[in-house]
């Protein structure tokens, strides 16, 4: 009886003693920090996600998945709930993705946040506050891995196509033509130097010629000196021209037609001597005859 009784109290000792350290393990693992409970969904595969992988949050560790499963009301939608230390707050524009684990295929849950959406993210199983799963970069480059081959594939076609035996021949002559090519740019580099190294004379000579020119541009503005000298001049010699005509016209031409009359009365009066002289020359000696009056005259006698 005494034995009973003491296994009896030993084993009801041990299961205390188990109970007892496992709160104690589990209050350890819960004591440092308080946990919210978020639920990330998806239709997609989470292939390499387990229980107990680690979440990230911008790359740091900020809570573990509890588990996984499909949705109860939806068989094509897989729900991951994950626990998240309670001092991180999430915005409704938050987004989960898959990374993967160095190379032993375990994948881990990456959270971002794109800031597009202000509100708070509450947590909790609502299905409006679920945080989506979207692909990756590597998952959308493995789903389209097809695609890609199939055009690696068709443009190794292309590539075959296009190095032909002909097209081998065609390009051998343009890699010939351009070698041609290269040996005429080089002769005209030659020709370009030779012409760059005259260059210096060329601008002598140009300079020469524009100390020509200026000469020649000196020259003319004295030219143009003179001729705007000789203008005034004969500017001036119109004037004195004016002047003598007035002057003739007004002074000397009246002077000249009174001669002309004195002129013209006295040849007559030479030309009346000349004639009595030719008709009677005694008449320079006795003086002209008497003339009778004539009627009208004093001295006129009527005859009988």
């Amino acid at each position: 009886m005494g034995r009973d009784k003491h296994a009896l109290i030993t084993g009801l000792f041990l299961i205390v003693l188990v109970t007892a350290v496992t709160l104690i393990i589990y209050w350890i693992g819960h004591f440092e920090r308080e946990r919210n409970i978020y639920v990330v969904s998806t239709r997609e595969s989470v292939s390499g996600l387990n229980p107990e992988s680690t979440v990230f949050y911008r790359g740091i560790a900020v809570g573990k998945v509890i588990k996984i499963f499909f949705d109860p009301n939806d068989s094509g939608t897989i729900l991951v709930p994950i626990e998240v230390d309670k001092n991180i707050v999430f915005t409704k524009g938050v987004f989960a993705t898959l990374q993967l684990k160095g190379v032993t295929g375990l994948t881990q849950i990456q959270l971002e946040d794109a800031g597009t959406i202000p509100a708070l993210l509450p947590p909790g199983n609502n299905p409006l506050s679920r945080i989506p799963l979207v692909p990756s970069i590597t998952d959308k480059l493995m789903n389209t891995g097809e695609e890609l081959l199939h055009k690696a594939d068709h443009l190794m076609q292309r590539l075959s196509s296009i190095l032909n035996t002909e097209n081998e021949k065609n390009i051998g002559d343009i890699l010939g033509n351009l070698k041609t090519l290269t040996n005429k740019l080089s002769e005209l580099q030659v020709s370009v130097d030779k012409a760059l190294s005259e260059v210096p004379a060329l601008s002598t000579d140009a300079r020469k010629t524009l100390a020509h020119i200026d000469d020649l541009t000196k020259d003319l503005r004295d030219l143009t000196r003179e001729a705007k000298n000789l203008g005034k001049k004969a500017n001036t010699l119109a004037e004195t021209g004016n002047n003598a005509g007035d002057l003739l016209i007004q002074t000397t031409l009246p002077k000249v037609n009174q001669l002309l009359v004195d002129l013209q009365s006295a040849s007559s009066q030479v030309k009346r001597v000349a004639t009595m002289l030719e008709n009677n020359p005694q008449a320079l000696l006795l003086g002209p005859e008497q003339q009778s009056a004539g009627p009208g005259e004093p001295g006129y006698k009527e005859p009988r």
